[in-house]
């Protein structure tokens, strides 16, 4: 069994955020899959099934994500090699896509908690968001919507994650690393 974890924060007020792409790449998993709801209360998240994958979408608000991780983690017995975490990433730029087993949070309060819930060493798909000028704007930054230039692209980026984690359950880490690394949404040809 496979848990993919999209990192986000729940309420209309923040669907189009950047801080919420990690929803976004499970609502099209669910989507391709036809995923079915098998979510209960003690989750605490959105928890989706289709044979042997489920997607979770964490309800606790991003800083309390690992909660509900370790609870769906617990609960259906999930390795840590077969847990992969979708987030955004700052450090990124905008339409950048990484893959990394372990490793810092980097001050990603979603993997703060997931990491003191479970450890650090699960799957991350990195993607890139860009950055705010200065580092006092950076929760303003994650908690506003993307902007008009880069919502034009936005569905394709999220394509190209969804398949590069499709292909995380069958190929080899470094075989979809080479496949799907994007430097920037340059790379995706757009």
């Amino acid at each position: 069994m496979v848990l993919f974890v999209g990192l986000g924060n729940p309420g209309s007020q923040y669907e189009n955020t950047r801080h919420n792409i990690g929803f976004k790449v499970i609502d099209k998993l669910v989507n391709d899959f036809s995923a079915r709801d098998i979510s209960k209360t003690s989750f605490q998240g959105k928890l989706y099934r289709a044979s042997n994958s489920l997607f979770l979408k964490p309800t606790t608000f991003m800083n309390l994500s690992g909660k509900s991780v370790q609870s769906v983690k617990n609960f259906f017995k999930i390795d840590l090699e077969d847990l992969i975490v979708i987030h955004d990433d700052i450090d990124l730029p905008f339409g950048a896509v990484r893959f990394k087993r372990g490793g810092g949070h980097g001050g990603h309060n979603g993997l703060r908690s997931i990491d003191s819930h479970i450890t650090k060493e699960y799957l991350r798909v990195r993607i890139g968001v860009g950055k705010p000028e200065h580092k006092s704007q950076v929760a303003d930054y994650v908690l506003h919507d993307f902007s008009e230039e880069e919502s034009k692209v936005q569905d394709k980026l999220i394509a190209h994650v969804a398949e590069a984690c499709k292909l995380l359950v069958t190929e080899d880490l470094n075989e979809v690393k080479s496949k799907y690394s994007l430097k920037s949404i340059d790379g995706l040809n757009i």
